[in-house]
């Protein structure tokens, strides 16, 4: 099990304190923390939990310090020693006991399953006012009109670009790590290459709540996404976003480096893209 956790104190406590049953069972041999900075409140919660806490930096350090999201699950990948490892987001309000039995499950119950895909409804809170299916706004204006493009295979999954994986530790190993918030919908379509459609699954999460983005900051999460299944399809890309705002043009750097399959450390394997 691995969470990635940063600036997450306010929900990260009921995380842990769902998976601490389960880990303490043997049914999570490895609860690991990815940290993005010691010495914060995130940290303290973390190692009251009796989870284990790395350090992203400390992680694999020879390749720098961690660029995102993608790059904290790659090195929490290379730590874990489980059969199955399984990534859940630390932001989730409402994490229950069945979003660990459910990604499981697949897992457990169909061997030539490798790779899980958690599936929910994720309503948009504004305010005191929930909006139905309105959230997930990157997934519905540009993962899913990708997937449409370029693998309409795919598209029978509800949501792309989840947090909620779980997959066997070898095809994870296998495959490459896209750095930032690409990494969800790049796991997706490598897994579907590496094994095929009918080795993946999706689980039935009922609903997740987070705290939604502001727009503008949608917009790097989108180009990122973009940015990822464009490298899947041989096609050219760059990591430099532009804006438009007020007569001027605002320049933003996305993180769109990959890393390389941990399989093949060791082996003089290039960083695509570093």
């Amino acid at each position: 099990m691995i969470l990635p956790a940063r600036r997450v104190e306010g929900t990260l406590p009921a995380i842990l304190h769902s998976l601490e049953p389960h880990h303490e069972s043997g049914l999570i041999d490895e609860l690991i923390v990815m940290l993005h900075s010691p010495g914060d409140e995130t940290e303290k919660v973390a190692r009251s939990s009796g989870a284990t806490v790395h350090l992203r930096d400390e992680v694999l350090p020879g390749f720098g310090p961690s660029l995102g999201k993608g790059d904290a699950l790659w090195r929490g990948t290379s730590v874990a020693s489980g059969d199955i490892v399984v990534f859940f987001d630390t932001d989730t309000r409402n994490f229950g006991d069945h979003f660990l039995l459910g990604m499981l499950a697949p897992l457990f119950e169909e061997p030539e399953v490798q790779f899980v895909k958690g599936s929910f409804h994720r309503p948009l809170h504004l305010g005191d006012t929930a909006l139905g299916e309105e959230g997930g706004r990157v997934t519905e204006l540009m993962a899913r009109p990708l997937l449409n493009l370029f693998a309409p295979e795919l598209t029978g999954f509800v949501q792309p670009l989840a947090g909620e994986i779980a997959a066997r530790r070898e095809l994870l190993r296998s495959i490459p790590f896209a750095a930032g918030y690409g990494v969800e919908i790049a796991m997706l379509l490598d897994a579907c290459k590496s094994v095929g459609v009918d080795a993946l699954a999706q689980a039935d999460l009922e609903s997740r709540i987070d705290s939604n983005q502001p727009l503008r900051r949608l917009t790097a999460m989108s180009y990122a996404v973009l940015v990822a299944v464009a490298d899947r399809f041989s096609l050219t890309t760059h990591n430099e976003l532009h804006l438009a705002r007020a007569g001027e043009t605002e320049r933003q750097s996305v993180v769109i480096e990959e890393r390389p399959p941990l399989a093949t450390l060791g082996k003089d394997a290039p960083i695509r893209r570093s």
